[in-house]
Formats: C-alpha cells, sequence, structure tokens
C-alpha cells in the first residue's frame, strides 16, 4: 500500500515507528543518502528537496491516484490523518501533539544535527561550533524533560498527553544518538523515564529490525561527505 523511500537515520525511523505501530503494510525502498541516491532523478520527482524520507501511497482516502508526500513531519501528520491514530480529533489534544511536533522539527532535529556534524563529521573541529550545538542541544532536553516531568504530575505518560502520538514518534529517534550528542540522560530523568518507554514498545523494535540491513553502510563515508555537506542549487539540481 505505502512504498517508504528510507535509509536508517532519525529522519527515517520516525517513519518506520509509525507504520509498524499502526500495521500498514509497506515496502522500503532504501535511498542510501552517502552513495547520492536522493539526487536521482526518480527521487527527486517525490522528494523535491532531495532529502529522505518520503512516502507513495497507493491507496489514499480519496480513492484518486497514488500520492507522494515528503518531509517527515508532513508525513506522519498525513498518516495520522489517513488512519485517525496516533492524533486526538479535539482541538485542544491535537494542538498538543502539533506543536511539539513542529518543536521537534523546527528545533531538537536541527540543532542536534548541527551537533552532529560539527562534533562528527566537520573536516575542521571548530570547538566554538561543537559547544554552541552541545549546549542548545542540552537546552532543548531540558526543555523536554521539564515537558515530561509536568505531564507526570497529572498522571500523563508521554510528551502530547496520556496518549502515544506522532510527536513521541518524531521525538525519540533524535534521543536515541545522545551519547553522541554529548547528553547524559541521567541528567534528565523524566526524559530518561519516558525514553526507556518507548524503546521498549513492541513497534519500536520492530521499526529499528527494519533498518538493520541497511545499517551495515555507515550514514556518512569519506565520499559520502562530498555528496551530503556543502551541496548548492547548481550541484544539486
Amino acid at each position: 500500500m505505502i512504498d517508504l523511500y528510507y535509509w536508517p537515520t532519525p529522519n527515517g525511523h520516525k517513519i518506520t515507528l509509525f507504520l509498524e505501530e499502526a500495521g500498514l503494510d509497506y515496502r522500503i525502498v532504501p535511498v542510501d543518502i552517502s552513495a547520492g541516491d536522493q539526487f536521482k532523478p526518480d527521487f527527486l520527482a517525490i522528494a523535491p528537496n532531495n532529502r529522505m524520507p518520503a512516502i507513495v501511497d497507493h491507496a489514499p482516502t480519496d480513492r484518486g491516484g497514488p500520492i507522494s508526500v515528503f518531509e517527515s513531519g508532513a508525513i506522519l501528520l498525513y498518516l495520522a490523518e489517513k488512519t485517525g491514530r496516533f492524533i486526538p480529533s479535539d482541538l485542544r489534544g491535537r494542538t498538543s501533539v502539533t506543536q511539539w511536533l513542529f518543536w521537534q522539527m523546527g528545533g531538537l532535529g536541527p540543532m542536534a544535527g548541527q551537533n552532529h556534524h560539527f562534533s562528527q563529521y566537520a573536516p575542521e573541529k571548530i570547538p566554538y561550533a561543537i559547544e554552541r550545538y552541545v549546549k542548545e542541544t542540552n537546552r532543548l532536553y531540558g526543555v523536554l524533560n521539564r515537558r515530561l516531568g509536568a505531564n507526570a504530575e497529572i498522571g500523563a505518560a508521554y510528551v502530547a498527553g496520556a496518549d502515544y502520538s506522532i510527536a513521541d514518534m518524531a521525538i525519540y529517534p533524535w534521543i536515541v544518538p545522545h551519547q553522541r550528542q554529548g547528553q547524559d540522560l541521567a541528567d534528565f530523568p523524566h526524559l530518561k523515564h519516558w525514553f526507556e518507554a518507548v524503546a521498549a514498545r513492541p513497534a519500536t523494535v520492530a521499526a529499528y529490525a527494519r533498518g538493520e540491513p541497511y545499517s551495515s553502510r555507515p550514514a556518512v563515508t569519506e565520499e559520502g561527505k562530498k555528496i551530503l555537506f556543502g551541496q548548492t542549487a547548481r550541484r544539486a539540481g
């Protein structure tokens, strides 16, 4: 039913988390980002920003032709609306989920991504840049920890409230590499408790297992750095 254009990165894992939780039929189409698969014309037609993940839904709810969706947050919203799951229907619940989804998309993901880049991949180690993004990642962990702590006081176990949602699915994969981000979960007890609970969900285990066949190739190789970093409009298009 759904083709998932995927590589086992945090953004890729978001979508397998949803698909496994919802029990939807899907086929993985690997997009080896270190080999430049994301710049192939067939993929560009689906994902014009040259970034995975993307999906093609061959059975959309309007019963029309296939629909392609790119950007992980948009995909999560699309799938939640398609299935009627993992996002509340009431105004306040939906608002809570969407604001934490966008917090991940606009904050945690980009800042942790820059953290990874400057600490792991940059050819020159720039202390200011590393410190800047490690500290900002730490601040965002603190925001999340406080939110989860406040929720725990009212008996709500998840980021947006009592129920597991696409907000949790968006955030969790970006916490998985916390050690690489220079963070210690022991400093964030509410976040740590939530993280361990999400990690233990059967669908989480299954989602990460789906990525294992593609994990033997490093996400970023030396040759891949030339492809991934420093793209311009001319080179990408």
